[in-house]
């Protein structure tokens, strides 16, 4: 239900293009990490992967769950509360590791939190947990990485920017880029896998903004990919 809203609301406040590298298909029981960079690229990410016929379980902040009609609509599909900092922290890992045998694909968010600064331009990922490649080690399931751009137009900064860019988007529509990555197997070690994943993602990442076209961000050429 999640990715049905998400793929019919978001048009209404954005313009997405998708692509991905060759062979970039994620298969049943891939671990899916993306960048996060605004509370709205939740929503992005998820209607670029419907495109592709992806319903992922989506590992979120526990405090989702407390919200009215959010929270059971989460605990009802079988999305993964994080409690962070809590002995319930393992419980996540072990609940996506069930959603992957069960053959379902799992989305992460790598950094686990946004980032600090408050205007809408881009930044590279930052700092990665160890959440997804521990997941990996256990599983032994292949992770696609995704990179975003774009998502910070719609809603990013204080708060009170956060609810004008949602007010405005709508009229302002922004471009809003979503790549994925080649499907890729991480080392053992969690600290070198760790490592592998955020390169990845940012890797995915770049392209998403040089498929925008934001001013200053050309750090590569991107690979051959196809439009969606």
């Amino acid at each position: 239900m999640l990715s049905r809203i998400a793929a019919a609301v978001l048009p209404a406040f954005g313009r997405l293009t998708v692509s991905a590298d060759p062979a970039a298909l994620p298969a049943a029981g891939s671990i899916i990490v993306a960048n996060h960079t605004s509370l709205a690229d939740p929503v992005v990410v998820v209607a670029a992967l419907r495109r592709y016929g992806i319903d992922p379980v989506i590992l979120a902040t526990g405090g989702l769950w407390r919200v009215p009609f959010l929270g059971p609509a989460l605990r009802r599909e079988g999305h993964i509360a994080v409690h962070r900092g809590t002995t319930r922290a393992r419980d996540s890992l072990d609940a996506a590791a069930a959603a992957l045998a069960a053959g379902r694909s799992v989305l992460i968010y790598g950094e686990g939190r946004l980032p600090e600064r408050l205007d809408a331009g881009e930044s590279a990922p930052g700092p990665f947990r160890s959440g997804p490649a521990r997941l990996a080690a256990a599983t032994g399931a292949p992770l696609v990485p995704v990179g975003q751009a774009g998502a910070r137009r719609l809603c990013s900064g204080s708060p009170g920017k956060q609810l004008a860019g949602a007010v405005t988007a709508p009229l302002r529509r922004p471009c809003v880029h979503v790549h994925l990555g080649a499907p890729l197997h991480l080392p053992d070690p969690v600290p070198e896998a760790t490592d592998r994943a955020r390169r990845a993602v940012t890797a995915a990442w770049r392209t998403a903004v040089l498929a925008l076209g934001e001013p200053g961000q050309g750090h590569r050429e991107p690979p051959r990919s196809r439009e969606r």
